[in-house]
């Protein structure tokens, strides 16, 4: 679900141009997931057995993956937009580095130690694989040598609630708009605007929100004046928006959804959520 890649050079320094192609054969390398996180959303109380979750680091590599965890509190905004704060003193995590053997697996026990809480509050595992130790003096049979190694960072979402608690979502908003497609690394738009609608979702409980937990169903007209209805399955949803996070106490969320169908914006559009 979130995942980052960094890369570390160590040794000699080598020519731009042999340094791009190295990364350019990195890229088309095998193996570029290496590290398995699952589960990628952890849901735990406050109190109880269930204020304990695991979280299993996998190896799929050809080499032994040695890492450590840390966790920060999120903050997201309507659109999407994260804010971290560390928060290690919220939870035990036991270990908070290993080695995970090629074809292993370590088990992570995440434990809540925070405060009481009257609404919940999300947080990120990361989990960020360290560098192997490198002798930059080492020389090849062909002179100085360059050691690179790519480095992985995987993220899962932690939500903790006490209990008793509920999410009461509403939706504040639905109109048809044209939704503008992501940007490639050169800029250039791959595609063309596709209709689709935009929808504004709020939380006023004490309790987050999961909204790709939930059956979308969405009804209105299309510009041709047919009736237009389309359920989306959670699945659907969590491809198209992820796992669409919502805070409690007022939390806001703008979203952005494909219909396939333009829809007349002179006429009601209605979303509701279902089981």
């Amino acid at each position: 679900m979130w995942g980052k890649i960094t890369m570390q050079w160590t040794g000699w320094k080598a020519s731009p141009a042999w340094l791009l192609a190295i990364m350019a054969l990195l890229l088309l390398a095998p193996g570029a997931s290496a590290m398995r996180v699952a589960p990628m959303v952890l849901e735990l109380t406050t109190t109880g057995s269930s204020a304990v979750g695991r979280i299993e680091v996998g190896n799929a590599g050809t080499t032994a993956l040695p890492f450590e965890t840390t966790i920060t509190q999120i903050e997201m905004d309507q659109d999407g937009r994260l804010t971290e704060t560390p928060a290690e003193g919220d939870f035990v995590v036991f270990p908070p580095q290993s080695l995970v053997p090629v074809g292993g697996r370590q088990v992570i026990r995440v434990q809540w130690t925070g405060p009481e809480l009257r609404q919940s509050r999300a947080y990120y595992l990361a989990v960020r694989q360290l560098p192997v130790a490198t002798d930059p003096n080492q020389q090849g049979q062909g002179g100085p040598s360059v050691a690179v190694s790519l480095l992985y960072t995987m993220k899962a979402l932690v939500v903790v609630a006490p209990p008793n608690t509920q999410p009461r979502v509403e939706v504040a908003s639905a109109r048809p708009i044209m939704i503008e497609p992501p940007l490639t690394e050169d800029g250039v738009e791959p595609l063309p605007q596709e209709p689709g609608i935009e929808v504004v979702v709020t939380n006023s409980g004490d309790r987050y929100a999961l909204m790709s937990g939930a059956t979308w169903v969405v009804e209105g007209v299309d510009v041709t004046g047919q009736s237009f209805s389309r359920t989306y399955s959670g699945g659907e949803i969590s491809q198209a928006l992820g796992v669409g996070y919502l805070a409690p106490g007022g939390g806001r969320r703008v979203f952005r959804l494909a219909t396939g169908a333009a829809l007349d914006p002179n006429q009601r559009v209605t979303v509701r959520f279902t089981r």
